[in-house]
């Protein structure tokens, strides 16, 4: 049996590294996802639609940037470059929005978002550059790399509920700051070892090296002006990250109709009534750090065993049910297997569907049972979260190996694409959702605010759970369309990489 030392010796070059890069890359989001909408309402004045619209084009430009970071740093700056480029600018993002006013939060969240936006994929693409496509050791270097993404996200949750207690937002942010500092450390130490393997970039000559790096460092840079620009006009940009996702969606369609491969096609066909089907859950999945954030700072009674528990800290539910459930539920989906069971993508999307409704519709349930003052006990948003987390097991690994599986060779590019718009779209339609909660007014009680909280949550948890039937009623049908080129392996679907950018 070999030793721990002779397994550390046997990783790729830089992956440990990537590791603890992965933790303290992390933190900034981590805060700003738990934090943005209370921070707005509570210390900048913001309304709550105003602060959740803003939170909607915050997930849609971040999510949307992913795929463009990936070419950015893959033909212009080099994956490495790129990283370390956008870290910079999350550091000073966070260190302006710790100046505590409303001109400082937009330039903050403009420089943030270019950087956070556009570096996840290139740590995902080092990563996986460290390996060689047959060393089957990538999947588990994956999952470590999900783990440290978490535990950053429970480091980061646990800073924000502490500083949140003590409406000390600015000391946050600069923690948030140095949190991101340290993994441009971390990457100048280990500056060598996450050099870029296999990009095309590295095909460039000396001189065409200098002018793609300078072509994409004004790219980087002119990003932010930009999105400044869209943060100030949150709505309208809202409604632009709509339009595109419906003309990437019409352009899908049409190929798919002009498609001539009849197996092809009908796998095309059953990609979009799966990502539709996302589109759902992750509209009510994101409602986590606006809607339900707002309900659960002023409707829920957060004292547990004589502890408050901050807003902030409510997000680590999810942190622990990933990262224990996610082993679990593979040990579980495996034997499942062996026993003959048919676990496949459209049986895992409608389930995801029907759980997540199961985690809005027992709110109203608990908000019918609260006390006499209208606080919901703590627990009723501590089984939401579970049931929630539990569909995020069965949705997420799948979604990026579902366009593998499905995705024509010459449409993947578009149908990646549209897969991560569908979760940028997801993010301004979950800011439409939490725009309607009622507004924290002086005077007005959660007893007062129980009745609307109650009606959002049924309508979006009853809507969801029929969706989900619809899709188990769908489930023989889609069974019938999809069919690979070669009979695929038990468990193929889930071999995926972990969908770090749900959070990132």
């Amino acid at each position: 049996m070999l030793t721990l030392r002779q397994k550390l010796s046997q990783i790729p070059e830089g992956s440990g590294a990537l590791f603890f890069i992965q933790i303290f890359a992390t933190l900034g989001f981590a805060v700003l996802y738990s934090t943005l909408v209370l921070y707005a309402t509570k210390k900048l004045g913001f309304t709550n639609k105003e602060a959740t619209a803003i939170m909607g084009v915050f997930g849609a430009f971040n999510y949307g940037l992913h795929l463009f970071g990936g070419y950015l740093g893959g033909r212009f700056l080099s994956n490495r470059n790129l990283f370390v480029g956008g870290m910079i600018l999350q550091v000073l993002g966070c260190g302006c929005i710790s100046g505590g006013t409303t001109h400082l939060l937009y330039w903050g969240l403009a420089l943030f978002l270019t950087g956070s936006g556009l570096n996840v994929t290139c740590l995902n693409l080092m990563l996986t550059q460290r390996f060689k496509p047959e060393d089957t050791r990538r999947e588990s270097a994956f999952l470590w790399n999900y783990a440290g993404m978490n535990l950053g996200f429970f480091i980061g949750f646990s800073a924000a509920g502490q500083y949140q207690l003590d409406g000390n937002y600015s000391g946050l942010f600069i923690f948030a700051t140095i949190g991101n500092f340290l993994a441009i450390v971390l990457a100048a130490i280990n500056w060598r070892a996450l050099k870029d393997l296999n990009t095309p970039l590295l095909d460039a000559t000396p001189t065409q090296f200098r002018l793609r790096f300078v072509a994409g460092a004004l790219i980087l840079v002119g990003l932010v002006p930009v999105i400044y620009i869209m943060l100030q006009h949150a709505e309208l940009s809202g409604n632009v990250v709509i339009t595109v996702g419906a003309l990437i969606a019409a352009i899908l369609i049409f190929l798919a109709l002009k498609h001539k491969d009849e197996r092809e096609r009908n796998n095309m066909w059953a990609y979009m009534i799966l990502t539709s089907g996302s589109l759902v859950f992750w509209s009510l999945y994101q409602m986590a750090p606006s809607g339900l954030n707002l309900f659960a700072e002023s409707n829920i009674d957060r004292m547990v065993w004589g502890v408050e528990i901050a807003p902030a800290w409510i997000q680590n539910i999810n942190s622990f049910t990933i990262m224990i459930g996610g082993p679990l539920t593979a040990m579980l989906f495996d034997k499942l297997r062996k026993k003959g069971w048919q676990i496949d993508l459209s049986k895992q999307f409608a389930t995801s569907l029907i759980l997540i409704g199961l985690g809005f519709l027992v709110l109203p349930l608990g908000i019918m049972l609260a006390g006499s003052d209208g606080m919901v006990a703590f627990k009723w948003i501590f089984i939401s979260y579970i049931f929630q987390s539990l569909g995020e097991l069965l949705i997420s690994p799948v979604g990026y190996a579902m366009i593998g599986r499905l995705a024509p060779r010459q449409y993947q590019g578009i149908m990646m694409g549209t897969f991560m718009l569908t979760t940028g779209v997801a993010s301004v339609v979950s800011s439409w959702f939490s725009g309607l909660v009622p507004e924290a007014k002086e005077g007005l009680t959660a007893a007062a605010t129980n009745p609307t909280y109650k009606s959002i949550f049924a309508t979006l948890g009853w809507g969801s759970v029929i969706i989900g039937i619809v899709m188990v009623a769908l489930i023989p049908f889609l069974r019938r369309m999809i069919k690979d080129s070669q009979p695929a392996e038990p468990g193929a679907e889930l071999a995926a990489v972990p969908a770090a950018e749900l959070h990132a």
